[in-house]
């Protein structure tokens, strides 16, 4: 019989697969023969499911009979290199779980920012009465880093809105979602209203919006991050910031995380932080992951691919 362990989280936290949870994910795909447990990891556990914080407290893995190991989150750059993975082992993530809620935090950060919330939130403050008038989104540009399923949740609703959306990522490969995909961001940095960091953290992306590109934006642009905070230049973005020179930006991502008290990150004009939770609906999360794993593990059964195997030298 295989072997399934889930490693939840310490103490009460929201996204802990419950045992209900579990049962009714393998009752709708019909699938028999498992044993799961939960708490303390047995030695003959075959899969492992986990988040990567969670993964990454537990290493070295010393499961001899491991398999596959399923990754409840999308990214799992906290987890790299991935030289502790033993020999054989798949590593799995949970792709696909978190573009419709992103899709809704970038569109109320491209509202926001295209409306001057963050600015009139200050002005409110300070008890000041300053009128902006500011233009509709239609028509409007808005580049996003990332075509997977963070970028094309938030390239939909940019879409909907009428925007012309610029999809950014390494192969140029066009995607239904946006009206054109680059390789090449510096090429349309200068010429994007909204900016959006939607990709995953690697070697190759850690700071990809450097100060250098954080000047390029265009006088008045807004900034939105929902990827990982490692992803841009935070002082430089708040140079800008400070300097009015940028219409806003909502980040929900920051490296380190939690912000430190008395950071400037909270005191930044313009700037709205919220505390990484753009991407997780708890009403659906573990549903979906579970669906997603189910459908893995059908294809590890059937020894043919699977769709959520992580590239370990990409990174995701």
């Amino acid at each position: 019989m295989m072997r399934i362990h889930i490693q939840n989280p310490d103490g009460d936290d929201p996204f802990a697969i419950t045992r209900a949870q579990w049962d009714a994910a393998a009752l709708r795909h019909g699938t028999a023969g498992l044993s799961v447990s939960f708490g303390a990891v047995p030695d003959d556990t075959d899969i492992l499911i986990a988040p990567p914080g969670v993964l990454a407290r537990m290493l070295p893995l010393a499961l001899p009979q491991l398999k596959l190991i399923f990754l409840t989150a999308s990214g799992p750059d906290r987890l790299m290199p991935f030289t502790w993975l033993p020999p054989g082992v798949a590593l799995v993530n949970n792709r696909g779980v978190h573009g419709r809620k992103i899709g809704e935090y970038v569109a109320m950060a491209l509202l926001m920012l295209a409306n001057r919330m963050p600015d009139y939130a200050a002005q409110q403050r300070a008890q000041v009465w300053q009128p902006h008038f500011s233009p509709v989104l239609r028509g409007r540009h808005v580049t996003i880093v990332g075509t997977g399923d963070l970028g094309s949740g938030a390239a939909r609703q940019a879409r909907h809105f009428g925007m012309v959306v610029t999809g950014v990522n390494t192969s140029g490969q066009a995607h239904a979602d946006f009206d054109r995909v680059v390789t090449e961001l510096d090429a349309v940095i200068p010429t994007s209203e909204f900016l959006v960091l939607a990709c995953p953290l690697t070697e190759q992306t850690r700071n990809l919006l450097n100060a250098e590109r954080i000047r390029l934006l265009p006088p008045g642009a807004g900034l939105v991050n929902v990827g990982r905070g490692a992803l841009l230049d935070m002082a430089a973005l708040c140079d800008r910031l400070d300097a009015g020179t940028l219409s806003g930006a909502v980040c929900d991502v920051f490296d380190p995380e939690p912000v430190a008290s008395g950071d400037r990150i909270w005191t930044t004009r313009n700037l709205v932080v919220t505390p990484h939770v753009a991407a997780d609906d708890p009403t659906s999360y573990n549903d979906d992951s579970l669906d997603i794993f189910f459908t893995n593990l059908a294809a590890w059964r059937a020894g043919v691919a699977l769709p959520n195997l992580v590239d370990l030298a990409r990174g995701y």
